[in-house]
């Protein structure tokens, strides 16, 4: 029946990590003991004093429709956590709340792109980010990184990848499938080429910002002749594991964030309100407050490193954020395994699934072939479960 559905939607694609998710669920349900390194959603629960805030909202009633762009106290509250983590002076007007930080970039990418405009995807990149600009009919342009150049592009890669018809480009530091950080220095060698095109904006998506273990991350609107040019994207889904409450925002020029809530209020309005009440008690509270969950993000973080390196074939950077390894695994390529022919990352990735029941994701959907994103937010045990069944499975091949 799908010639019923509109173009639009039979061209979408379905998102990867929640195709592998659902796959793994399906595996689960037969009684397969799956380990999935699939999703990337912190195991932690909500800290209790957020919780604590929810349900003072429900006792005080907070149960009827919220402003578009948000609660002008939660507005404030962010603008007074960007001036706080990031140096950036927002007011209240500049900000919008949504549905979550995918609903905040896709708000962004309708206001901003038409049919035809190119737009930058420095690779990798978040699987959705693509699927965005598809459904605003805009072009995605591919920047390609390779984990030898710790998956970041060059500004002569920016540069030859602009054409008249360049909108828009997206930074994602900490990245999302790589963990890669961009440096200061890094960030003014990219926006001094942006600097020679000031018609092109900038979506700087800073999501995994508070989860870093050298240094602190950089906002790229902390620039000064970029902020204006910029839109910064940010949530509490990671840093306060509150994948499930769904709340994200954005700190904008003014007139890209009136064009935001005026595509938000004919899509989903405002956001749920209790969860409004929680996010003021969490961008309140010190950083301090999330550094255990960090402190054992960076734990597993090194202990993944050293177990994936001992698998002959897998090619790693260490990243300095997020809690994902994004190994090359090309090496595999070509290769029969278990009567599989792995022709490609999206083959190996089934391999591993089908056979020692391993969910993670292809970095085909993230713009990079040749790789597959492993998400370490899962616990030890379950850790070294997983990459001991690969090793078994793939050492000596």
């Amino acid at each position: 029946m799908n010639h019923l559905i509109s173009d639009r939607i039979n061209n979408f694609p379905v998102s990867a990590t929640l195709a592998m998710a659902a796959k793994a669920r399906a595996l689960n349900e037969q009684g397969k003991n799956i380990i999935s390194l699939s999703l990337g959603e912190p195991d932690f629960n909500t800290p209790d004093f957020i919780k604590d805030a929810a349900k003072q909202a429900i006792d005080d009633n907070y149960s009827s429709y919220s402003p578009v762009n948000g609660y002008l106290d939660l507005r404030q509250a962010i603008c007074h956590k960007f001036k706080r983590d990031n140096n950036l002076t927002y007011t209240a007007d500049q900000i919008v709340v949504s549905t979550g930080a995918k609903q905040s970039l896709s708000n962004i990418v309708m206001a901003l792109v038409n049919p035809g405009d190119e737009v930058l995807l420095p690779a990798p990149y978040w699987v959705s980010y693509d699927a965005m600009v598809n459904m605003a009919e805009g072009i995605s342009i591919e920047i390609p990184s390779t984990v030898e150049t710790d998956f970041k592009i060059t500004p002569a890669q920016l540069e030859a990848a602009i054409t008249p018809k360049t909108k828009l480009v997206f930074f994602n530091s900490p990245n999302n499938p790589s963990g890669t950080v961009y440096s200061k220095a890094e960030y003014r060698a990219l926006a001094d080429v942006l600097a020679k095109h000031p018609n092109i904006f900038i979506i700087s998506d800073e999501i995994y910002e508070h989860i870093i273990y050298k240094g602190t991350a950089f906002s790229f609107a902390a620039f000064e002749d970029m902020y204006h040019r910029t839109i910064t994207v940010n949530g509490l889904s990671k840093a306060f594991a509150m994948t499930g409450w769904r709340l994200g925002y954005i700190g904008a020029p003014k007139f890209i964030a009136q064009a935001c809530e005026k595509m938000q209020g004919q899509i989903t309005s405002g956001t749920n309100s209790i969860t409004q009440r929680a996010a003021i008690v969490a961008l309140e509270a010190p950083v301090s407050s999330i550094n255990y969950m960090v402190e054992e993000f960076k734990r597993r973080r090194d202990l993944v490193y050293q177990l994936l390196s001992e698998i002959n074939g897998f090619k790693l950077n260490k990243p300095d954020g997020a809690f994902y390894f994004f190994p090359d695994v090309s090496y595999f390529f070509g290769k029969t395994i278990k009567g599989q022919l792995i022709n490609n990352a999206s083959a190996f990735s089934m391999l591993l699934l089908g056979e020692i029941y391993v969910a993670t994701v292809s970095g085909e959907s993230f713009g990079a072939p040749n790789c597959l994103r492993v998400s370490y937010a899962t616990s030890e045990a379950k850790l070294r479960e997983a990459i001991s069944r690969m090793k078994t499975l793939l050492n000596g091949i």
